[in-house]
């Protein structure tokens, strides 16, 4: 579990940090960082509690776009994240629908391979 937050984590820095339409104002490292870290446990709670509702009512699309579907879900998600955040005071936001489709593509493939590097190999 540690391991998939911390790849989340690092998927939405790189996210942040490469595509144009995600943006994080100000702070220093630390405050960046604490940022993050608050953006990431957002995700990861709408990934776990809202994904799988979204994903159901859905199944449908999924099925006939051989689960392209998915991701205009991940971007609703990055979306989402980022209309909470901005609820909460967090200074990170998602500016566009275009973005967030580029962004959840991104963090979707990042959070793969580094979850897959990050597994327990035990």
């Amino acid at each position: 579990m540690i391991a998939r937050f911390v790849a989340n984590a690092a998927a939405l820095a790189l996210a942040t940090w490469l595509i144009p339409g995600i943006v994080m104002q100000g702070g220093g490292y630390t405050q960046r960082a604490i940022t993050l870290v608050i953006v990431a446990a957002v995700f990861g709670v709408l990934n776990s509690l809202v994904k799988p509702v979204f994903k159901f009512f859905t199944g449908c699309l999924i099925l006939i776009t051989l689960g392209l579907f998915v991701w205009v879900i991940n971007a609703c998600m990055l979306m989402l994240t980022s209309v909470i955040c901005t609820h909460l005071g967090v200074p990170w936001h998602v500016t566009d629908w275009y973005a967030a489709f580029i962004g959840a593509l991104l963090v979707a493939v990042v959070s793969w391979l580094l979850g897959f590097t990050l597994k327990d190999r035990s």
